[in-house]
């Protein structure tokens, strides 16, 4: 059994801007954070990661930085970074931040070094190229929508930017921009911060072509994903990061990342370069390769119970994951797997066993343990995610009405995640006394702290007695180091598997369906662990799953 403190840990995400607004000004906050750490130390939670809260001009709502060292005033300030830490680690929690290194804001004073001297070395710190008659260098899309090639003033020169034209890329073949980045990493390391969450690392290493390629959508353009994801010599870089910072300081490091089997090793392997990664195989299974979330996938249950399956044997023959099902780039998990009308204790619960006692280190995103759900705006106007107005857009191109762009907005914007965190049934549930930056949920007279964590048979008190399940009970070593295998696959609805060591072992079976299920258990069950419905109907070992029942049973 190979000990890693990461391995044990629970990790809850926290979108700062929605979680809680100390000053009244419409802005979650990082005294907000430090006011609900209770909060989460209740809930069981050992790690924390923020969302970016550096220096930011927020045209990425934080992820475009222009200071990578301070704190941005809407959060509050250094010292406020300083106490969280402090404020955690005192109640046994670790804090990750977010590490966004693959560009920086337009407004970063490098890249404004870079445009007043093109010959400065700060020029090298990101990509520029000419572009030919008159056109950027080529035709690759950022994945904000658009060119990923933004020109400067009228001259035939441009920059390069994988996402909004105020991020511009770095330039990571240039040795001394790692090193300043390497600096930077370890200053936070220094203060006493456990680890990162790595945004969109595995594009720092492009792969460049001029010209005109064939075109994926209705806008002309490509998909730039197939020049700068994984690319040839990424390996490198990628060792000399961790080589560096993470590894000196046993940091929690955990990869935004879409990375191809072969490679898998090398990034999470015994002498990879993070802890874990997060798998989208399955948390994106309603999304086309293209990007285009506005054109729905049609999936089956034994279609996204397959993309789980391969992934936890793939990594657990390697090394360590992450599961998750929501985060702050992905709609609520509720309105993605469940039909609207199953949405409920029954379904979020089975939801929540579901995943949770799969192998890896499991994320909670806040909100999560409620069972917060999207929320429908009434308009373009009430949404800020520059991506969901680019998905707008494209949907408006390819010929849906505003009625039907709207709803896709609906069922996929990043925004159904960051609204608001509902604390209790007072305005604007709870979150601030001010003008919430984004519309509050309507559901938060009914989904909300103060009513959860007063009833026992809550979404919140659910999600508690799996954590008390994985922190504390004679089936913890069997929950968090036990293999994974699978089982009862002959089932269309059924998602069941098994965790096993020599000591103990549990089976976790979940009906996703809102129908009966009948399985024959072959296993020789000696009790029921826990279950998100009363009692357990049962003939010999044949066991009848009701609608999103879920069971772990000790084996």
């Amino acid at each position: 059994m190979n000990f890693q403190w990461w391995k044990e840990a629970i990790c809850y995400q926290i979108y700062p801007k929605s979680f809680y607004d100390s000053n009244g000004d419409g802005i979650g906050d990082l005294q907000g954070i430090i006011e609900k750490l209770d909060y989460i130390k209740d809930l069981g939670v050992n790690v924390i990661w923020l969302c970016p809260v550096y220096k930011s001009p927020m045209d990425d709502n934080g992820y475009d930085i222009s200071d990578f060292y301070h704190i941005d005033p809407q959060f509050g300030t250094d010292d406020d970074m300083d106490k969280l830490i402090f404020e955690a680690d005192k109640r046994g929690m670790k804090i990750l931040m977010d590490l966004v290194i693959n560009h920086t804001s337009d407004e970063h004073e490098w890249f404004e070094k870079a445009l007043e001297d093109p010959n400065s070395k700060y020029a090298d710190y990101y990509i520029f190229r000419e572009g030919k008659d008159g056109n950027p260098p080529n035709n690759w899309r950022s994945y904000f929508g658009g060119s990923a090639w933004e020109q400067i003033g009228n001259s035939n020169r441009y920059y390069l930017h994988a996402f909004s034209k105020k991020q511009p890329d770095l330039n990571w073949e240039i040795s001394e921009l790692r090193e300043e980045l390497y600096e930077m990493v370890n200053f936070w390391l220094d203060k006493g911060l456990a680890g990162f969450r790595v945004d969109a690392i595995c594009n720092i290493k492009k792969t460049f072509c001029d010209g005109i390629f064939p075109t994926d959508g209705e806008d002309g353009l490509c998909f730039i994903g197939n020049w700068i994801l994984n690319q040839e010599g990424i390996e490198e870089f990628l060792t000399g990061l961790n080589e560096k910072t993470f590894k000196p300081h046993n940091s929690m490091t955990v990869a935004e990342s879409d990375v191809p089997k072969e490679l898998l090793e090398k990034f999470i392997g015994e002498d990879g370069y993070f802890s874990m990664v997060f798998d989208f195989s399955y948390t994106d299974l309603d999304v086309p390769s293209t990007g285009e979330w506005f054109k729905p996938v049609n999936w089956s249950v034994r279609e996204m119970r397959d993309k789980i399956f391969q992934s936890q044997l793939e990594t657990q023959k390697i090394g360590w994951g992450a599961v998750y099902l929501e985060n702050h780039d992905q709609p609520r998990s509720l309105n993605k797997y469940i039909p609207s009308d199953d949405i409920g204790f029954e379904s979020a619960t089975m939801l929540a066993t579901m995943y949770f006692l799969l192998r890896g280190t499991p994320f909670i995103y806040q909100g999560q343990e409620l069972g917060m759900s999207n929320c429908r705006m009434d308009s373009m106007s009430e949404y800020d995610d520059i991506a969901t107005h680019d998905q707008y857009h494209r949907a408006i191109l390819s010929g849906l009405s505003e009625q039907q762009a709207m709803e896709q907005m609906y069922r996929r914007s990043r925004d159904n995640s960051r609204t608001p965190f509902q604390w209790d049934h007072t305005k604007n549930g709870g979150f601030s006394t001010g003008n919430p930056w984004l519309k509050v949920n309507d559901n938060y007279t009914s989904t909300n702290v103060n009513q959860q964590i007063q009833d026992s048979t809550s979404v919140w008190s659910y999600y508690k007695m799996l954590i008390d399940l994985r922190n504390d009970s004679e089936y913890r070593k069997a929950i968090i180091y036990g293999e994974f295998l699978p089982c009862y696959t002959q089932y269309d609805s059924i998602v069941a598997y098994k965790r096993v060591t020599n000591e103990a072992s549990v089976l976790i079976i979940s009906n996703f369906s809102s129908q009966d299920c009948e399985v024959t258990i072959e296993e020789d069950v000696k009790g029921q662990i826990l279950s998100n419905y009363e009692g357990q109907s049962y003939r010999g070992d044949l066991y009848n799953f009701r609608p999103y029942e879920s069971v772990v049973f000790a084996l």
